[in-house]
Parts: C-alpha cells; structure tokens; sequence
C-alpha cells in the first residue's frame, strides 16, 4: 500500500503537463486571433513605458538627482525597452508591407517618370524647356499635360432639329396621302361598277368570277390586282368568250407619283378587252385611234404593224375629226364605222382613246428569236380604252359600255365579200411565208438535228440487240448513206429530138 501512493502521485506528475498542452493547443485553434494577443499586450506595455519615460524627462531637476543612486538598474531596463521598441517597429514594417502601401500625392504621378511609359521626353531638368516649379534638382521631370476642358452642350432648341422635323413631316404626308388616294381610287372602282351593274347583269350570266373562289356564281366585285388597278372578268355571252375590264387609275396612294402627274399629266383610264369566239368575226385588222395613240399602237403592236397601213385623210372620209384610221381593208372601215358608231366618236370624242378589231392579235413586236420555229399564237379580240372624266361624272361613261356590246353584235353580222376576203387570205399568206423564210434557216438546222438523234437511237438499238447480222446490214446502209451524201451532184437534162 505504501508502494502504490507514490506510484500514483508520480503518474499524476507525468500526465498534467500533456493535458495542459492539449488545452492550450485546443484554445488556440478555438481563437484564430489568439496569437496577436500577447503582442497587443506588450504594444501596450510598451505604450505605457514610453509615457512614462517622457514624464520622467519633464520632471524636477532633483529627481534627476534622486534616480543618480539607482543607475545601474535604469540601465538595464533602457536596454530592455530600446530592444522592445525595435521589435515593435519591424513588426510595424512587416505588417505595413503586407497590408499594403497607402499611396500619397508624390506617389500619384510615378508613372509619368516610367521612361518605358513616355518616349521622347528628357530624362532630366536640364533637358527640358519647361520645369515646372518646386521640382528638387536631379528629380526625373514628369512631362506637362494639358488637358483641355472641353463643356458639354446640350442642344436645346428645336430649330436645331430642323431636318429631322421635315423628314418627319414628309413621312407623315406620304402615309396620309397613301391612306386618302387609296381610299378614293376603291370608290372611283366601286362607283363604275354600282353604275354600269344593271347594264352587266344584262348581258353577261356570269360577272366577278376571278377563277379563284370556291363560290360559284357572280361576285360583282373588283379584283384589287394593285391599290390603282382593279379587274372584273365577266362571262356567259353570245359571240364571245369573255370580257375583261381593266380599271387603271393614277397612283393617288403615291405621293411621288402625284408630284410627277403635275409635270406630265395622266388620266385614269378604262380598258376592255373582249375575247371573241372563232366564228363570231372574219378575217379583218382595224383599229380606230387618237392621232398619238394610233402612232404608238402602230409601233408596238403586231398585227397592226404586219396587216394595216394609215389611212390618209380619213377624218374628212368618215367623219372624224382628231382621229387616225389604220386599217387593212377599205371594205371593212366603210361597213363597221356607221352611223351610230361615227356618232360615239363624235359626241365622246374626249373619252374615246382607241378602238381596236383584229383577229391576228398577238400581243406587242417581239424581237426576233431564232430558235422561234412557231408563229405565236393569235386571238380574236375587241379591244377599246376610255378615258375616265376627269370631274369624276361616271354616269357618262355608260353609253361607252353600250358602244362595246354595239360592236360585238356588228361585228359578228359582218360578213366579207370575195374580193375583201381573198385579199385578206393573201396578206395572211404572205406574212406566213415571210416568217417561214425568216426562220428557214433555224427550222433546217432543228431538222438535222432530228434526223441525227433518230440515226443515234436507231444505232443504240442495233447494237443491243447483239446480232452481228444485223449490225453488218445497218453498216452496210450507213456507208452507201454515207457516199451518197459525199458524192458531187449532177443536174439531168433532156433533150428533145426533132
């Protein structure tokens, strides 16, 4: 028992000063800042000493007198301090350079002195022209900028926004103008039609068919093609196979275009175009103008060009005064301008712009093709062009309309005579043969190209078959072909014996 107190006492002295260690560390990673906690405390230690140590220099002389006794002491404790301060001061440095470097004004401007910054300025005061006042000697001069003070103006006024007001005001007009000539060509349109309805309805079963719509039956509606041109196609007559109504209009939704109309004036204007049937009309080209307009169509059109001539005075033949008569036979101008139809001309001479029969129709001169082996195809067609009044009165138009059912139904009671009909075979005849001579040269080439494609085809074919027999045979003819066509041409003559 004696033995195991002092064994005890002794494990007891081994073991508390591990426990303190483990304390100690479990402190310090508990406080991070526990480190600096000593050295707070020595700062402040070291604050008070040096308070103290300036009291004691400001104290009575006979103090100094008192602590002469006690120097060996006061030595020691100087030393301790003075070697305290220096440690305080090189942890003063080390934090400082880790925290960082507070920049002042000197320190502001160091780039300027960077010669990699700046290339081309003096390195020195006594290179420079300029040094600017308060720079110690020998100190690298920084280089004067001068930076203008530029103020920023407001504009503030709208007549400086003069062209972005006009261009606005222009965008405005265009849009408004585009909303009101819009507006008014759908009511010229709607007004013809509610107008001449009545009259349409009379003599056409079907009208404002587009061959589009589902719906069958009339619409009696236009076909806006384009916000100044409207159509109405209209079907179900007599000696044709339809009729087309072409209302072309000015641009009133374009501002630009009504500015141009003021310069050279345009007019709205009313097209029919009539496709007869075969056997309503015989073979005949007339056509009734306006003196610039029949010089135009002259130019453009081809059956005018192939088949009519200008009629020399024909105002004082047939009563119409400032309209030109191209006609190709004089027969047909006698018979289809009578009465009733020199009386339109007369009295709506100013709504009246052409009158156009032919039954080689073809549409404008096209330039020559050569490959064109074809004649292009013609029509039968009754063509005229009003001119809508200009005070907008529509109700004048309506006898017009009746004019172009009057034609249709002269024209198809009209019959040629013998001699009028065989001079028309014959223009037709001729302009036949001038095309074929025009093209002759085409259509032979296209010839021997066909013939060569078929000998190919017909070559391919022998060769499939895999039989020599035959492949000889087909040699055989294709040499004699062969010579034949090198063979010089000789001309047989006969002579007749006496």
């Amino acid at each position: 028992m004696r033995l195991l107190l002092p064994l005890a006492v002794l494990a007891m002295l081994c073991l508390m000063p591990q426990h303190l260690t483990a304390q100690g560390m479990d402190n310090l990673e508990d406080n991070d800042f526990a480190e600096f906690e000593d050295f707070d405390d020595d700062e402040f230690v070291m604050g008070e000493t040096n308070q103290a140590g300036q009291q004691s220099a400001g104290s009575a002389p006979g103090a100094a007198d008192s602590r002469q006794g006690s120097d060996p002491p006061a030595k020691g404790q100087s030393k301790s301090a003075a070697q305290d301060s220096e440690d305080f001061m090189e942890i003063d440095d080390d934090q400082v350079d880790d925290d960082g470097i507070v920049e002042d004004e000197d320190s502001e401007f160091e780039h300027f002195q960077d010669e990699e910054e700046f290339e081309g300025f003096a390195n020195t005061i006594g290179d420079q022209d300029e040094v600017r006042q308060g720079e110690p000697v020998g100190k690298h001069a920084e280089p004067k900028l001068t930076i203008p003070k530029v103020p920023i103006h407001f504009r503030t006024h709208w007549d400086s926004y003069w062209m972005e007001m006009l261009m606005l005001a222009g965008l405005m007009a265009y849009f408004a103008n585009y909303l009101v000539g819009n507006k008014k060509n759908s009511a010229i349109a709607n007004q013809w039609l509610s107008l001449h309805r009545s009259l349409l309805e009379d003599n056409f079963a079907l009208v404002g068919d587009d061959g589009k719509k589902e719906t069958e039956g009339s619409t009696f509606s236009f076909n806006k093609e384009s916000e100044s041109v409207y159509t109405l196609w209209c079907s179900g007559r007599t000696c044709c196979e339809g009729m087309l109504v072409e209302l072309k209009m000015i641009k009133r939704q374009d501002l630009v275009s009504l500015i141009a109309g003021i310069m050279k004036p345009v007019q709205d204007q009313l097209h029919i175009k009539v496709e007869l049937s075969p056997d309503s009309m015989d073979n005949f080209v007339l056509c009734v103008a306006s003196r610039k307009q029949a010089t135009k169509m002259f130019k453009e059109l081809n059956d005018l060009n192939k088949f009519c001539c200008l009629v020399s005075k024909a105002d004082e033949k047939y009563s119409i005064p400032g309209f030109a008569l191209l006609s190709e036979i004089a027969e047909v101008s006698a018979s289809i301008l009578d009465g009733r139809v020199v009386a339109a001309l007369n009295k709506y001479s100013h709504l009246i712009d052409y009158i156009h029969l032919s039954d080689q129709y073809s549409g404008p001169i096209q330039q020559e093709d050569p490959n064109q082996l074809k004649r292009p195809e013609v029509k039968r067609i009754l063509h005229c062009g009003f001119n809508v009044p200009v005070k907008g009165d529509l109700e004048e138009m309506k006898p017009l309309l009746i004019l172009v059912f009057y034609l249709m139904d002269r024209v198809r009671r009209y019959k040629l005579s013998k001699e009028a009909k065989a001079k028309s075979d014959k223009n037709r005849a001729a302009v036949e043969e001038e095309f074929m001579k025009s093209t002759h040269q085409a259509r032979a080439e296209a010839a021997a190209l066909r013939r060569e494609e078929k000998r190919k085809a017909e070559k391919e074919k022998i060769l499939a078959e895999e039989d020599p027999e035959k492949q000889r045979r087909w040699e055989k003819k294709e040499q004699k072909r062969q010579l034949k066509k090198q063979a010089p041409k000789m001309k047989q003559l006969s002579i007749k014996a006496l």
